[in-house]
């Protein structure tokens, strides 16, 4: 250790009792470090000190992620980015977008179908190659939550959703019912009350619904947005067919019980009541 002076030993030492850190007392008297260290070591750090350069730090950090790490996932957690559309693509962010999320960190999407959760899973993983963060259920409510935690996933699934959101009424029918059949998969259900038989889709976003409203229109099918309640109805029994015939809902999705709504009380495969409600009406 190189000797200096008795005055500037203490002056370090009170530098340290005042809070300096060790950089700050190097800055001050331009000793080095490795000088400066063993005659203020054994000189605990301020618990002020302590919480400034944590917030420092904190704050450089943040800054660093803002400028150079925006929509980009740390060193080993890089995903794909499918540069074309593609049926899968399509119908994976038309699921985010009707019953999941997309937040800054990453991607979710809730649902009470496991079968619904599984193809998530399996699109993600085609896609992507990534496999979820977690698969939560609620006991409560039987709905399970399945989650993405990644940066760049959540950036390039925000901007793809958003672009498909314009250029879904521009794609082939075939892309236009793979949108639908994931709206209605995720957000639809059957009813039939007092005979009157009913596809309804539930949707805050009243632009979805009227987009819905649109792309059911390419099918032939009319529908009726009710604002109020947020939702979509096919009502017309000529309506209601070409529904069953052109879109319809995929195998194995069932009609949850445990919404508060529920008229059936009892799981049942919406599919298979589609066709029990059109087949009410030889009866």
């Amino acid at each position: 250790m190189r000797k200096i002076p008795l005055s500037l030993i203490k002056r370090c030492q009170s530098l340290r009792k005042r809070g300096f850190t060790l950089g700050e007392i190097v800055q001050t008297t331009g000793l080095p470090k490795t000088t400066i260290y063993g005659h203020v070591a054994h000189i605990p750090l301020l618990q002020e000190t302590k919480i400034r350069v944590f917030r420092e730090a904190t704050k450089r950090i943040n800054e660093f992620n803002i400028r150079e790490r925006k929509g980009k996932c740390i060193p080993g957690r890089v995903v794909n980015k499918p540069k074309e559309w593609t049926d899968e693509l399509i119908f994976l962010l038309a699921h985010f977008l009707f019953d999941g999320g997309i937040n800054k960190s990453g991607c979710i999407y809730s649902n009470r179908s496991i079968a619904l959760i599984r193809r998530v899973e399996d699109l993600v993983r085609t896609l992507f190659s990534i496999e979820p963060k977690s698969i939560k259920e609620n006991p409560e409510t039987g709905v399970y939550r399945i989650s993405y935690f990644y940066v760049e996933l959540a950036d390039y699934a925000r901007n793809k959703t958003e672009e498909l959101l314009k250029r879904i009424q521009k794609e082939s029918v075939e892309r236009k019912r793979l949108f639908l059949r994931a709206f209605f998969d995720d957000e639809g259900n059957v009813s039939f009350r007092k005979k009157q038989r009913r596809v309804r889709g539930f949707q805050h976003n009243t632009g979805i619904l009227k987009l819905v409203k649109t792309l059911l229109l390419d099918f032939g099918i009319r529908s009726a947005v009710d604002e109020k309640y947020n939702e979509i109805v096919i009502s017309r029994r000529e309506d209601m067919f070409k529904f069953q015939k052109e879109i319809n809902f995929s195998r194995g999705i069932f009609l949850n019980p445990r919404r508060k709504n529920s008229i059936w009380k009892r799981e049942l495969e919406k599919r298979q009541l589609l066709n029990q409600v059109l087949a009410s009406y030889q009866s």
